[in-house]
């Protein structure tokens, strides 16, 4: 057993007691949130399963907008798959639907780029693709991938960081100093504007744009901690 561990998380729930705040994932309530980011965000991160805002919304729309957690998806794609999701989805779906791929994480069951997936056309009917598709150099080639394998009725649950207007990208730009002042991170290859749901539509994609307003009342936005102007975008097949 690991002492160590258990020990932590006394400490965890003893310093985050409270009913302020409560992560739908983990179902804990507690006082606050971490802060998290590179430029802190306030009450943020949960202490207990590590979900951050844009987790705790994905998990909304699935819950609320969905039927997946009692008629499961036949298979289900998680790109890059967070922490704070993969325990819990490989509890509910199990092996032989759930499937995570990444391209440079070990511990994932497909090894995998996501602009050239080694997978049969049409063969998952549910795609989470969270915070990926900023670090893609070819990001249009990567979208068509995720639409490729999608099914007829699937949907694809994409989301990446957005601010401003208009997209920025500049392949110049390759100094990790640089990519951060100008992209917002060190490993971001662009910085998405709101006309992020134009490239996704030119993909092949219809897509429907939600956002916290959506999903939650006002009184479960700030319960939950979910942060303004992040946006889920959920993608059929044109």
């Amino acid at each position: 057993m690991d002492g160590g561990g258990i020990f932590q998380r006394i400490v965890a729930r003893l310093q985050f007691t409270g009913f302020a705040r409560k992560c739908p994932i983990c179902q804990n309530h507690l006082r606050r949130f971490l802060d998290f980011g590179i430029r802190p965000r306030k009450d943020a991160m949960c202490p207990f399963c590590g979900s951050l805002e844009r987790h705790r919304l994905v998990w909304l729309y699935l819950q609320r907008k969905t039927s997946y957690f009692t008629v499961p998806p036949k298979k289900f794609l998680h790109i890059a798959p967070e922490p704070a999701f993969e325990k819990k989805f490989r509890n509910l779906f199990g092996k032989d639907v759930y499937v995570t791929a990444d391209l440079l994480g070990s511990n994932v069951d497909v090894q995998v780029d996501v602009c050239e997936l080694q997978f049969p056309d049409k063969s998952f009917d549910l795609i989470l693709c969270s915070h990926v598709l900023e670090h893609v150099a070819n990001d249009k080639k990567a979208m068509k991938e995720l639409r490729r394998v999608l099914t007829n009725d699937g949907i694809a649950i994409i989301l990446v960081p957005i601010s401003g207007n208009t997209s920025l990208e500049d392949a110049s730009v390759t100094d990790p100093k640089e990519r951060e002042r100008v992209f917002g991170q060190r490993d971001h290859v662009r910085r998405y504007g709101s006309d992020f749901k134009n490239r996704l539509v030119e993909a092949g994609f219809t897509v429907e744009n939600l956002t916290r307003n959506d999903l939650a009342t006002a009184l479960e936005i700030d319960k939950m901690g979910l942060k303004p102007g992040d946006s889920i975008f959920i993608c059929r097949r044109d």
